[in-house]
C-alpha cells in the first residue's frame, strides 16, 4: 500500500512539475525561445525594438509580447493561435503601420512567401495626461 501511496504521489508531483514549467514556457520571450524569427534591433529603457522574420510556412512557438507598434515590411498572411487553442488570420500590407495590444500568441506564416515586420515593444506605459 505504502508503494502505491508512493507512486501517485511521484505521478502527481511530476505533473504538477510538468504543468509549472509549459505554462512559464508560454510567457516567455520570444527573442530567448525563437531566436530564429526574433532579433533584436534596438533596446533603450523605454522601447524594444525586435525584426521577425519567417519564410513560407514557418512557425514559433507559444510566447509574448507587450503592447507595441508593428511595421510590415512585406505583404503578411499569418496565423496566431492563442493559450486557449483559438485562432486569428492576420493580413497586412508591406507600409502599414497598427497598434499591436500585448498578449501571448503562438504565430506562423500561412503564406507561400517570406515575412518581415518590425516590432516596437513599448517598455513604460504612458505618462497620464493632466485634465485641466
Amino acid at each position: 500500500m505504502k508503494n502505491q501511496i508512493y507512486s501517485v504521489i511521484c505521478v502527481l508531483f511530476a505533473i504538477l512539475i510538468l504543468v509549472f514549467r509549459t505554462e512559464s514556457a508560454l510567457a516567455q520571450d520570444a527573442t530567448k525561445v525563437d531566436s530564429t524569427h526574433y532579433k533584436v534591433e534596438f533596446e533603450n529603457d523605454q522601447v524594444r525594438v525586435l525584426r521577425i522574420t519567417y519564410g513560407p510556412g514557418e512557425k514559433s512557438v507559444m510566447h509574448e509580447h507587450p503592447e507595441g507598434v508593428l511595421v510590415f515590411l512585406t505583404d503578411v498572411r499569418g496565423k496566431f493561435t492563442f493559450p486557449d487553442g483559438t485562432t486569428e488570420e492576420i493580413t497586412g500590407k508591406a507600409g502599414q503601420t497598427v497598434w499591436a495590444p500585448a498578449g501571448k500568441h503562438l504565430p506562423e506564416n500561412i503564406s507561400n512567401e517570406p515575412l518581415e515586420v518590425i516590432l516596437v515593444e513599448m517598455k513604460v506605459k504612458p505618462a497620464a495626461t493632466k485634465k485641466n
